[in-house]
């Protein structure tokens, strides 16, 4: 062999191992288009929806492979888009609430580096909303002005255009003249039948009309560019309709998604084995799985601590039996729920049994269907699907979408589905267990523990939670289990746990039980007033305060006050102490003026939650002054 070969081969194999081994030919690199759109779930005419008026997206579907069941993992975008950004369930990052901020686990980076380290020209137009803070590095450009033909010549490049025209701010926007007529909207059988409810579920299809023109403009612009053929598009929504109980809550309504997916034939090797050009796929994916996917199509392996799975390219995987979803805190409100479905069933997991579905969030008051539908609950009008919405949540829902799509007939209790219930509580249990869900540590801990650092990290080097385990079998035990069935000692023991995470959940199950919990664990509830936790302080207050003597009253409200006070307190504990005090009620009405002198803000604010604190103050004031809600 001559020298000239030897030196081409050692420069080939040379190239290769600088890549890591994960490599493609130039030819085999696609270009890659992500579209996306706000606040829609598949009401499209491709997925059956006689009313929708969508022929772009209609078009796309007929050419490619439309996915039945696809999740969001989250129900509201900053979480949702965390999962996508980083390939993991933001439990496991402590990110999981709407929103925060948090920094990533050491070693890791998000998706467009690892596309940029092969050549990829990378771009986001426009909207992150990360809960994670974005490397440096991340994105070629991300901005309004990103756009893949700014590449260099020949460069594979991965573009995203985010269209924001079905938002749910733009849905209840007036005046407002319906191209979609309201007498032809079908209304879920748990929204009042209102001339609001017609209104705004008519302008989410007009608005969505309007999306799908901008989805056949980004088309036609590659098309224009002879690039139809060179790239593979992905069209998705980024979680369910902005209507209420469809957005921010983890049912199939609020996290099915649409997904519809086109290789050209080119790089038809790289599809999915159940790919056909205008076929459907029953795989169930979610949003964890996008990023992995994303990496295959371009020949590179994910990295291993990625909790998704690939569904296309060299390094997808076995199709998941299960898909999963979440709800931690939706802007000023505290919430914990976890779902999972498979093809037919869908089962929640509730966590804040006490706090009802409908808590007041302004955002989501500023929506005509909720404000009409919450008046007419006020005025005992609704029926009981519409009215339990606004009552106290069941500790577990089952679903059979097969006979049921709008999730109205909880079967949880029927003993002919026992068998299906215990499988879904095994494998949400063992999810939460495996990830690592951090949302079993209140988000003030995790803040508090993790001092700037990764929580992910600090949990996997045993220096976040000493036992988890212990911690999360408290959760779901104290989230269950009935005063009748308990282990008093047991009880009076995690009241005095070593874990602070342990004890916020006793007090939570005290709490849970109302007046004959509170009155079983009174004098332990006492003496968590004093904690060293302020999350435990919290919860052992609200607790005596709703359900204790005129006495605990007393005692309560000076420590719910201090949390609430952002110069004495951190945010995330400001935060769970408004919220505790607007549960109170009138009971609350002797600090009332001392709650009016709290500040709203303080500098180490982020910019992202400074309304937070704002929006309980003023609803806390309102009721207590007897004023309309804000």
């Amino acid at each position: 062999m001559s020298r000239l070969c030897i030196l081409r081969l050692s420069a080939c194999f040379l190239s290769i191992f600088t890549l890591g081994g994960d490599w493609l030919a130039a030819a085999d690199r696609p270009n890659i288009l992500w579209i996306t759109s706000e606040d829609n779930g598949p009401e499209l005419g491709c997925y059956g929806d006689s009313y929708a008026v969508s022929p772009h997206i209609d078009e796309l579907a007929q050419q490619g492979l439309r996915y039945k069941y696809c999740w969001s993992n989250a129900p509201v975008c900053a979480p949702a888009r965390t999962t996508i950004i980083s390939g993991m369930y933001p439990q496991s990052l402590g990110a999981e609430h709407m929103r925060s901020q948090l920094p990533m686990p050491a070693g890791l980076q998000m998706y467009p580096y690892y596309l940029r380290q092969q050549g990829y020209y990378c771009t986001n137009n426009s909207k992150e909303d990360y809960n994670l803070d974005k490397p440096e590095g991340t994105w070629d450009v991300s901005g309004n002005k990103a756009h893949w033909k700014n590449r260099a010549p020949d460069q594979p490049f991965f573009a995203i255009f985010n269209h924001t025209i079905s938002h749910e701010s733009q849905l209840r926007k007036r005046p407002h003249t319906p191209v979609h007529d309201p007498a032809g909207v079908k209304l879920p059988a748990y929204h009042p039948d209102t001339p609001q409810s017609r209104q705004d579920w008519a302008q989410y299809y007009d608005k969505l009309t309007e999306m799908d023109t901008l989805v056949g403009q980004n088309i036609a612009e590659l098309k224009a560019a002879g690039l139809y053929e060179e790239t593979i598009i992905f069209y998705y929504g980024d979680h369910g309709s902005g209507m209420p109980r469809h957005k921010r809550w983890p049912y199939n309504s609020g996290l099915h998604v649409p997904l519809i997916v086109r290789f050209p034939d080119k790089y038809k090797h790289l599809a999915p084995p159940d790919y056909q050009a205008g076929g459907t796929s029953d795989r169930l994916v979610s949003f964890v799985d996008l990023a992995p996917t994303l990496l295959s199509l371009c020949g590179i392996k994910p990295p291993a601590q990625w909790q998704g799975h690939a569904f296309a390219g060299p390094h997808a995987s076995e199709p998941q039996k299960f898909i999963f979803g979440f709800r931690g805190r939706m802007d000023e409100r505290i919430d914990m729920v976890r779902s999972v479905r498979n093809e037919r069933f869908v089962y929640l997991r509730h966590f804040y049994q006490h706090r009802p579905y409908g808590q007041y969030l302004h955002y989501m008051f500023q929506t005509p269907t909720t404000r009409v539908w919450y008046q007419l609950h006020r005025e005992g009008k609704l029926t009981p699907a519409q009215d339990a919405f606004w009552r106290e949540k069941p500790i577990e829902e089952l679903y059979d979408l097969q006979n049921d799509p709008e999730e109205i007939h909880n079967l949880a209790s029927d003993p002919a589905y026992e068998e299906t219930l215990h499988q879904m509580q095994d494998v949400l249990g063992k999810w939460c267990l495996r990830i690592g869900d951090l949302g079993v540590l209140p988000e003030a801990e995790v803040h508090r523990r993790s001092q700037g650092k990764s929580p992910y990290d600090l949990l996997k080097a045993g220096t976040l939670v000493s036992n988890y385990n212990q911690l999360i079998a408290a959760a779901f035990l104290a989230t269950r289990i009935s005063l009748d069935e308990v282990d008093h000692q047991g009880v009076v023991d995690a009241l005095q746990n070593t874990e602070a995470g342990v004890r916020y959940w006793a007090c939570l199950f005290a709490l849970r039980h109302q007046q004959a919990g509170v009155a079983e664990y009174r004098e332990e509830l006492l003496q968590r007033l004093e904690d060293d936790s302020p999350s435990v302080r919290v919860m052992a207050a609200e607790a005596l305060g709703k359900y204790g003597t005129p006495a605990d009253l007393k005692r309560i409200l000076p420590v719910l006050v201090s949390a609430a006070d952002l110069e004495q307190s951190d945010l995330y504990t400001a935060i769970a102490a408004w919220n505790a005090l607007d549960e109170l009620d009138d009971k609350a009405a002797s600090v009332r003026d001392k709650l009016a002198e709290l500040p709203e803000s303080w500098d180490g604010v982020p910019q992202k939650l400074k309304s937070y604190i704002p929006r309980l103050k003023e609803k806390t004031l309102a009721d207590l002054d007897g004023k309309p809600l804000p």
